[in-house]
């Protein structure tokens, strides 16, 4: 529950600067999905409104599935997934309560907005690097944490290129910036194309 109350008092930039920092952390640090369980709950979530919130349940729930403890894993999981919920957006509620009082003041101080604008332009890049971050665990089907300079930098190896899906994420890319076809169109194709070429190239 800490993990993610410190996530939502921290974290700045809707939905996805959030998601950056929940996969990274959900797989590479504690552990507790696989990178193609993150990628399935994160499509899975898109298919609703409130992504944010359907994908941090869906990781709360599989870290208590799968350590129970006493519990039923079932009923764990269930608990993980309400407890999720609360802990990362009472802190939120708390910060509207509190700070709503104070936002227009806030607005009209310049080095405060120049902060608010500098988070902006941050989040940006956090963005970009969950869009990485998936690309690689998509098209790659092996991908390892490399250290760099202390810092762990993710590269994936060469030889374990899932070619559907590299062909697929192409086309779609060329399809939409290229040809200007609608995003759902092509989301409809790539999802016919992908399970065609699940069936036949297994």
């Amino acid at each position: 529950g800490s993990f993610f109350s410190a996530m939502a008092v921290v974290t700045f930039g809707g939905a996805y600067a959030v998601l950056a920092y929940v996969a990274q952390a959900a797989v590479e640090t504690f552990g507790w999905l696989a990178p193609g369980e993150m990628m399935d709950g994160l499509g899975l979530a898109e298919t609703t409104p409130g992504p944010l919130v359907m994908v941090l349940q869906f990781v709360g729930f599989l870290a208590a599935f799968r350590a129970p403890g006493s519990l039923d894993p079932l009923l764990a999981g269930c608990l993980g997934a309400l407890l999720t919920t609360w802990v990362t957006f009472a802190p939120c509620f708390l910060w509207i309560f509190l700070g709503a009082p104070y936002v227009e003041a806030l607005r009209s101080n310049r080095a405060i907005s120049a902060a608010l604008s500098a988070i902006t332009a941050a989040v940006v890049g956090v963005v970009m690097n969950l869009a990485l971050w998936f690309a690689l665990h998509v098209v790659f089907r092996e991908v390892r944490v490399v250290e760099f300079l202390g810092i762990g930098v993710d590269l994936p190896a060469p030889g374990s290129i899932n070619w559907p899906a590299a062909i697929l994420a192409v086309a779609a890319m060329v399809a939409m910036l290229r040809f200007r076809i609608g995003m759902l169109p092509t989301l409809a194709c790539c999802a016919l194309a992908g399970v065609a070429l699940r069936h036949l190239v297994g």
